[in-house]
């Protein structure tokens, strides 16, 4: 399905303009700004690619707040968006707050995803705690 060019324009304006405000740390108003595009995608929402990268921005940001019950539904509401089950961020993503809220069995299917896809340094950045949940697995394999 696509979103009417004049409807597209006005998306990606709004997550530039957020993009920018969480440059600046202005992370409600940010926030402001996704929720305006995503009430532009038509629904159902998960039909399309726009929804995923706002899921996926709201996301982050319920992370940095370290609401990762919120996090972790945005994320999901990503996964099942175009591109969402092989996208690694996202899978990285759910794993972790997967892992927050001690849901361990269900992060570690994700983190694996997300490394099946681009391996180990996928996790170079983040706390060493999502990689070590998996790592047990990965040895046994031989990965």
């Amino acid at each position: 399905m696509e979103i009417s060019e004049e409807a597209y324009l006005k998306i990606t304006n709004y997550c530039q303009q957020a993009d920018a405000l969480l440059d600046d740390g202005k992370t409600e108003l940010a926030y402001e700004n996704y929720t305006k595009a995503l009430d532009l995608v038509p629904n159902p929402k998960v039909n399309y690619e726009a929804a995923t990268w706002i899921y996926v921005a709201l996301g982050d940001i319920y992370l940095s707040q370290k609401n990762f019950e919120k996090a972790r539904d945005s994320y999901y509401d990503a996964m099942n968006c175009p591109n969402g089950t092989t996208n690694p961020y996202v899978l990285l993503r759910l794993g972790e707050t997967l892992v927050e809220t001690n849901d361990q069995e269900n992060a570690k299917e994700y983190l694996l995803r997300a490394y099946m896809l681009v391996g180990d340094d996928i996790f170079l950045e983040e706390d060493e705690k999502y990689y070590s949940s998996i790592k047990d697995i990965i040895e046994e394999t031989g990965e």
